[in-house]
């Protein structure tokens, strides 16, 4: 599992597998997920709450929220 973190209330989930699915990532997506990861966590609420809206991003809550 990949997450690109920001120090305040935001994590980004970018990719996921299971190490018998794929050993690791290759260097080209190491970087094409980190310019992921650095466009989602320095985008606006505006822009985040679009994404939700048409499905680019999907909000996970974690246990403690209701």
């Amino acid at each position: 599992m990949i997450v690109g973190y920001r120090v305040k209330n935001r994590a980004v989930f970018l990719l996921g597998f299971a190490k018998s699915e794929r050993e690791n990532i290759q260097d080209d997506e190491f970087f094409t997920l980190r310019s992921q990861a650095e466009g989602w966590l320095m985008a606006d609420a505006a822009t985040i709450q679009a994404a939700l809206e048409d499905g680019a991003l999907q909000e996970i809550k974690d246990d403690e929220e209701s």
